[in-house]
């Protein structure tokens, strides 16, 4: 799950200090859980922003606002409110507030920091665990990511610096992921795991923006 929280109001109003008229959309999805984006957040952001006088047109809980040709559908719902407003204001994660800004003519600003890709443990607390680096680790280190869970990202651990504890040696607060990836090995009799050399990451995966079109996929499926 995309893992976001609010930003400063005092920041969105320094993005809205010449717009009067606004809409406000939310996201059904990971905005939602992360409760910077569903409904009560949504109208909470309408009240704050009514109370420095602004005018709210209209607000919508997109479903969810990553999705290019949901948007465009759900935004022809307030084609009138936009047509109004000065400015948008974004409660999705950034992939949302991108995909709003690509469908209205109007400036659209973000609402909400995204963090990162991360585990809900429970209502309000997250844990990051996926980096998204394009070369998926987790087959042979029993499911926990050294990329994302070691502080330094190695692929070939541990680095030696782990305290008696267990825990990190750049952040202490931290268990060491490496002695994580140890004993699950242990657990599931893969300890051979930890004696293959693995290769430098290959950055040039990673060069960013990607993209995957399923038909360009298929298409090398069939050769």
């Amino acid at each position: 799950m995309v893992i976001s929280e609010k930003k400063p109001f005092e920041e969105i109003l320094e993005y809205l200090k010449d717009a009067k008229k606004v809409v406000i959309l939310g996201c059904s999805l990971c905005a939602t859980v992360c409760r910077v984006g569903g409904e009560p957040e949504v109208l909470e952001m309408k009240k704050k922003l009514e109370e420095n006088g602004k005018q709210v047109l209209g607000y919508k809980i997109l479903d969810p606002a990553c999705n290019y040709m949901q948007v465009r559908k759900d935004l022809k719902g307030l084609k009138q409110e936009l047509s109004e407003a000065d400015a948008v204001i974004s409660l999705a994660c950034g992939d949302g507030t991108q995909t709003i800004a690509k469908l209205t003519d109007i400036p659209a600003y973000p609402g909400n920091n995204t963090m990162f890709i991360g585990e809900v443990e429970r209502v309000g607390q997250y844990e990051e665990v996926c980096l998204a680096c394009g070369n998926c680790q987790l087959g042979w280190t029993g499911g926990i990511c050294p990329v994302t869970k070691c502080s330094k990202g190695l692929l070939n651990g541990p680095c030696g610096g782990a305290t008696k504890d267990g825990k990190c040696e750049v952040k202490p607060e931290h268990d060491c992921a490496w002695i994580q990836i140890y004993e699950k090995l242990k657990k599931l009799n893969k300890l051979d795991n930890l004696e293959v050399i693995r290769e430098p990451r290959n950055y040039a995966i990673n060069v960013h923006p990607n993209r995957i079109d399923l038909k360009d996929v298929c298409n090398k499926c069939t050769l």
